[in-house]
């Protein structure tokens, strides 16, 4: 039997479509709220049509020291240009999910994003709170 973590892909997202880009402040407040953006093909577009398309992402926060993963949110993704007749239809689904949240600790924000494709990916970053 295989691990999952085997299937999680991850890169650099300036240079791979399918890689969640984080957006958030690298320090904050303790309790203060802040933005974090996830986003997928932020430099290289990612189709998104029904034969190729971002599914969802989700934004998981890891306290340092924790062993566990706290999921912050998750975003589904319905819209991939289909319509009754053809493949190019009147809606479009950017994948981009923006989630405001609050930490008392330092830790790392991880995001992943699914491909029907290519999979899942992953890309992580660190949050010092102060």
């Amino acid at each position: 039997m295989q691990n999952l973590g085997a299937f999680v892909k991850s890169a650099d997202w300036k240079t791979e479509k399918h890689v969640p880009a984080i957006s958030a402040p690298e320090s904050v407040k303790a309790g203060e709220a802040f933005d974090v953006e996830v986003s997928v093909g932020r430099e290289i577009p990612h189709p998104n049509t029904p034969a190729h398309h971002i599914a969802w992402i989700a934004l998981h926060y890891i306290p340092e020291g924790s062993g566990v993963s706290i999921e912050l949110g998750r975003v589904e993704l319905g819209a991939h240009a289909q319509s009754a007749t053809q493949d190019e239809g009147p809606a479009r689904t950017v994948p981009c999910a923006k989630i405001r949240v609050s930490l008392s600790k330092s830790g790392t924000l991880h995001a992943t994003a699914y491909c029907n494709i290519h999979g899942l990916w992953t890309s992580q970053a660190a949050v010092t709170v102060s």
